[in-house]
């Protein structure tokens, strides 16, 4: 299943307040795992960049006054996504941007439908715990010494190692063998073939094999040397060396 996994930066809090997108960043992953394709660009906002979101991933107006507009990416960004499943960490935020921007394009806007929402997943699996993209990391032990500040790219990224935490994807990438390595074959392997044992050529004497053929007559029937010898009271030379 090919999916993307995907994360936005902005001048603000909400698009209906006039608060524009300004990076989109985006990892592809098929059967939940990078394949290392992956979309990222600047965007100019047509606006100015209050500080305090500035501080948040460190873009200004200047900037990114010569980055492009939304309109001149939209086409490449939706080639990308393609039909794939989104999954984004707080959906409802980055999808309230995303859909604003498309809508100004005059794109066909993304159904919910067609998101997943590791807010959410992480909310049912960690129930009334902090379940920040900082807080999951630290859960799992991921890396985020990279996230200095926010980033789309870098945090679609992280988000990705936490997606597999979160749906069990992590530990079955564990496993190096594939269910098919695991099966063996009937007839994989030449069928085993027993050699006839060969006969054993006598070193005996033929005078001292009657001479032992009579010693053993005087044992008596329950003799050891009788059974090893078929049951028979006379012993042939040949009989004898292949004891």
């Amino acid at each position: 299943m090919r999916e993307i996994v995907l994360d936005t930066e902005t001048t603000g809090l909400n698009p209906a307040d006039g608060h524009r997108l300004l990076e989109i960043g985006a990892v592809e992953i098929v059967s939940q795992c990078a394949t290392g394709k992956v979309f990222h660009t600047l965007i100019n906002p047509e606006r100015d960049v209050p500080e305090d979101a500035a501080r948040v991933h460190g873009h200004t107006a200047d900037i990114l006054k010569d980055k492009p507009l939304f309109a001149s990416v939209v086409d490449e960004f939706i080639a990308f996504i393609g039909d794939a499943r989104l999954v984004i960490h707080n959906a409802e935020f980055d999808l309230g941007f995303l859909n604003a921007e498309l809508e100004r394009a005059g794109r066909q806007l993304i159904g919910v439908e067609r998101v997943v929402d590791t807010l959410a997943l992480a909310r049912r699996k960690h129930p009334g715990q902090p379940n920040s993209l900082d807080a999951l990391c630290d859960r799992y032990r991921i890396d985020r010494s990279r996230r200095v500040k926010h980033g789309a790219l870098l945090d679609a990224e992280i988000l990705v190692d936490v997606y597999l935490e979160l749906t069990g994807g992590r530990q079955r990438s564990l496993s190096f063998e594939s269910d098919a390595d695991k099966v063996v074959t009937v007839g994989a392997f030449p069928s085993l073939r027993i050699e006839p044992r060969p006969t054993r050529v006598s070193l005996l004497e033929a005078e001292e094999a009657v001479a032992h053929t009579e010693h053993v007559r005087t044992l008596g029937d329950a003799a050891i040397w009788i059974r090893y010898a078929g049951g028979q009271t006379a012993a042939s030379p040949t009989a004898l060396a292949s004891m």
